[in-house]
């Protein structure tokens, strides 16, 4: 069983197991080596797409989902992370847009889709943010034109900690879940307590 990083990963996971996706984790892509702006001192360390779904009976960009996790505690502000991309900023010790990469530096674009390719036969698919909480309008993220340029066009989603938890919740039935987290959220639900 692959190594999830936290417990975001893991909902992830359970989120996509409920709609039916196959699931792979920790997909490490980085920049080609013959690409004209690769700087082997800066592009030579991996890089990886937390979480890749692979529905079998869909069709389009929904197909295939490949998310990014970002699980801030202090949740996720579409305005403020994009402003702090395209000014530069630092933010917890690094540049903004290291965050992503895949979707700021072409080379690293190039390299995320030819990933997502290599893994499900596909170059389209869905980006999808999951983070704890959105604070401010997640449209701003999802149609922001240069993130969608980045990835060849293919739509991009946020997906926040409550709407995974909330879909889970409505599917699981009374049969043993396949996962750990599906299980405890059985347990919440026989217990009677509400997670909400």
């Amino acid at each position: 069983m692959a190594t999830k990083e936290d417990i975001l990963e893991q909902i992830v996971e359970e989120f996509l197991i409920h709609r039916g996706y196959f699931v792979q984790h920790n997909i490490k892509f980085l920049p080609r080596k013959d690409h004209p702006d690769f700087i082997a001192k800066k592009d030579s360390n991996h890089s990886d797409i937390d979480v890749v779904g692979y529905h079998p009976k869909l069709k389009g960009a929904e197909k295939v989902l490949a998310v990014s996790c970002k699980s801030w505690q202090s949740g996720f502000h579409p305005a403020s992370k994009i402003d702090a991309i395209e000014k530069g900023k630092k933010v917890s010790g690094r540049m903004a847009w290291q965050s992503f990469r895949e979707l700021t530096v072409p080379k690293w674009s190039e390299a995320f889709i030819q990933a997502i390719e290599d893994v499900t036969g596909t170059r389209n698919f869905t980006y999808i943010t999951a983070v704890t909480k959105v604070r401010g309008d997640r449209a701003t993220w999802e149609s922001y034109l240069p993130f969608k340029n980045a990835l060849g066009g293919n739509p991009i989603r946020i997906l926040t900690f409550e709407d995974m938890i909330l879909d889970i919740q409505g599917s699981l039935s009374t049969t043993l879940a396949a996962t750990e987290v599906g299980r405890m959220l059985q347990l919440f639900h026989a217990s009677g307590m509400q997670v909400r």
